[in-house]
């Protein structure tokens, strides 16, 4: 685990001895995760949560240390055209992801660290294909429609085949991305914050990646926005991740 890695979880752990019960946003803190099945559902994202914790003040990010969650918040960026991306860093890759986050995917890897995913390992395409792998992550939006009513979807459902309209059926994988080095300056540089962060095609610097075969050429992209089902341009979201965790692996 890399420095950077640690101190951010060092950190969290501090925040949740200090103050337990997090920093609320501005806009709102409504959610609510149970489970059917053992599986989080879009529907059960309905009422407060008490038990948030601030990854750091500069960037919109927090855990729930009770329920294993991370929450990061961003805006409506693109309702149309084919995906590479349904999720990035802000002023990275917006011309094809549905959602840009107002921070850095290295934040995000953390808060997952945080709350008990396992990162695998990005996608192999040579010497053959082998797909990314890691803790299943499932991905929830939040926002508030122009009737002001509290809003909640699977991050899927906005997301559609191109050749078919039906909406995506793969979860997507704690992959974990990667660092470089510039030679230059020394500095070592997450892949992710580059635009990869939550990828519907396959990069080997992906946060989080779908488990399958989805090549990135533009002519054979698989996966479209699906216009009618995403809020328009602009609109703040809250998204909400939880790793499907083993109960021995539970925080």
């Amino acid at each position: 685990m890399s420095k950077f890695f640690t101190w951010c979880i060092v950190t969290l752990l501090i925040s949740v001895l200090l103050s337990p019960l997090g920093q609320p946003h501005a806009w709102g803190d409504d959610y609510n995760q149970t489970s059917v099945n053992g599986v989080v559902t879009a529907e059960s994202i309905k009422e407060p949560g008490t038990n948030l914790v601030r990854l750091t003040k500069d960037y919109p990010i927090w855990i729930d240390t009770q329920r294993s969650l991370v929450l990061v918040d961003g805006e409506i960026c693109l309702r149309e055209g084919m995906l590479e991306m349904f999720a990035c860093p802000r002023g990275t890759k917006e011309h094809e992801s549905i959602v840009a986050v107002n921070c850095p995917a290295q934040y995000v890897h953390a808060a997952l660290l945080a709350v008990g995913a396992e990162p695998g390992r990005p996608v192999q395409f040579a010497p053959e294909y082998i797909p990314a792998s890691g803790t299943i992550v499932d991905v929830f939006v939040l926002w508030i429609d122009q009737d002001g009513r509290r809003r909640s979807t699977r991050a899927q459902d906005w997301i559609r085949y191109h050749k078919t309209d039906e909406p995506m059926t793969y979860d997507w994988v704690f992959a974990g991305s990667g660092f470089w080095t510039d030679e230059q300056t020394g500095e070592r540089i997450y892949y992710g914050d580059g635009g990869d962060f939550i990828c519907v095609s396959n990069f080997a610097t992906a946060t989080l990646d779908l488990p399958v075969a989805s090549p990135q050429d533009n002519a054979d992209l698989l996966f479209s926005a699906l216009t009618e089902s995403i809020p328009p341009l602009g609109t703040r979201v809250r998204l909400v991740l939880r790793p499907r965790l083993e109960p021995s692996t539970q925080p």
